[in-house]
């Protein structure tokens, strides 16, 4: 019995890997041009009282688009959007040369995540953490997606305290149909992993009651199914 339980426990996490990003991958260059307009007119809306200050950060919205070109597309050049070329800036330069506006703070967010599609977990959990976040719809979900991406890359660490931190904050963040049950069962999944099994049901009985349409309820139904039969 407790190699079956053990069986669709695995079958279960393997698929949630597969698909962790999958709302992400659809929506996030949505998110990020919403984004880019908000910073441009915010930049715009300002023009007359801190001409220092707003001049940077006009500038630093024209940069981060640049490099939104190169994040978006049917096939995204992540290295190139990090660090751009002579034909226009990536994340990194505008970080480098206008962190403290509000394009150089979204930057933060979307190089880190350049460095996770690259694989350098390190450079990754660095800029994500540097994210400041930001009030607002859709910023709230990009608050969400920035929590999350930190609690994936502590659960590779094998930190499960830090995950169920960074995923119950992703929860906290923005509340929806699509991250929130996500959230939730990765904090149940990272629970699980420490040991804590009667908090990890909260989560996924919460994904039942309030998320019943998400793809997550039916996954979160199977685990407390299993749990229900050790």
């Amino acid at each position: 019995m407790a190699k079956k339980v053990a069986d669709v426990r695995d079958a279960v996490v393997a698929e949630a890997v597969g698909r962790t990003e999958l709302f992400f991958e659809k929506n996030g260059k949505k998110v990020l041009a919403a984004l880019v307009v908000i910073v441009l007119i915010v930049a715009a809306g300002y023009a007359y009282k801190k001409l220092v200050v707003d001049r940077n950060a006009s500038r630093a919205s024209e940069l981060i688009v640049e490099a939104q070109y190169r994040f978006d597309g049917e096939n995204p050049d992540y290295s190139l959007a990090l660090n751009g070329d002579e034909n226009g800036a990536g994340f990194l330069d505008v970080v480098e040369q206008y962190g403290s506006t509000p394009a150089g703070n979204l930057a933060k967010h979307y190089a880190g995540v350049c460095y996770l599609r690259l694989g350098d977990l390190e450079n990754a959990a660095k800029y994500l953490s540097g994210y400041k976040s930001v009030k607002g719809i859709p910023g709230a979900v990009v608050n969400a997606q920035n929590f999350g991406l930190r609690g994936d890359i502590a659960v590779e660490n094998g930190d499960y305290a830090e995950a169920v931190k960074m995923f119950g904050k992703a929860v906290e963040a923005s509340e929806n149909n699509f991250t929130t049950p996500l959230y939730l069962y990765k904090k149940g999944l990272a629970l699980e992993a420490l040991g804590d099994k009667a908090e990890a049901l909260k989560c996924y009985r919460k994904i039942l009651s309030d998320y019943p349409a998400s793809i997550e309820s039916r996954d979160a139904e199977k685990l407390i199914g299993a749990a229900e039969t050790e």
